[in-house]
């Protein structure tokens, strides 16, 4: 069996912002030589989400307005987390809704996705450094 492990890292301009990561995801599959297997994508910050939909900015903007009514950001006063001096309490609750990571197929040597399924890095309390972890594995 083979397998290659690899991290992306992002650091955003915004708070939250939604970054399509399939190029990157497809170019080391590609490097792993890995024919046929699976492909984790996993974030590694529990304020940062990966997950697969479809790449349209109206569908972007109801995932953000969705969130924001989940787990509004203000008052920061409303969460107990925020206590400890941080104001993130809603990126914790945010990447829970959208989850941390997602597990692809790889066949033929690509990934195997749906026809509009994209991967996608959700950034839920940026502008500072984080990574995610892509693991490939198969023969």
């Amino acid at each position: 069996m083979k397998h290659l492990t690899e991290y992306l890292w992002f650091n955003t301009s915004k708070r939250r912002e939604f970054i399509n990561i399939t190029p990157q995801v497809e170019e080391l599959v590609q490097k792993s030589g890995i024919n046929e297997g699976l492909c984790l994508v996993n974030a590694m910050h529990i304020t940062a989400s990966v997950f697969i939909n479809d790449d349209e900015s109206g569908l972007h903007q109801d995932f953000e307005d969705w969130l924001e009514q989940l787990a509004p950001h203000e008052p920061i006063s409303r969460y107990k987390h925020n206590l400890t001096g941080e104001d993130n309490g809603d990126a914790h609750l945010k990447r829970t809704f959208m989850g941390r990571e997602v597990i692809t197929a790889v066949t033929n040597g690509e990934l195997d996705l749906g026809p509009w399924e994209q991967i996608f890095y959700g950034e839920f309390d940026g502008r500072r450094r984080k990574r995610v972890l892509v693991k490939v594995i198969g023969e």
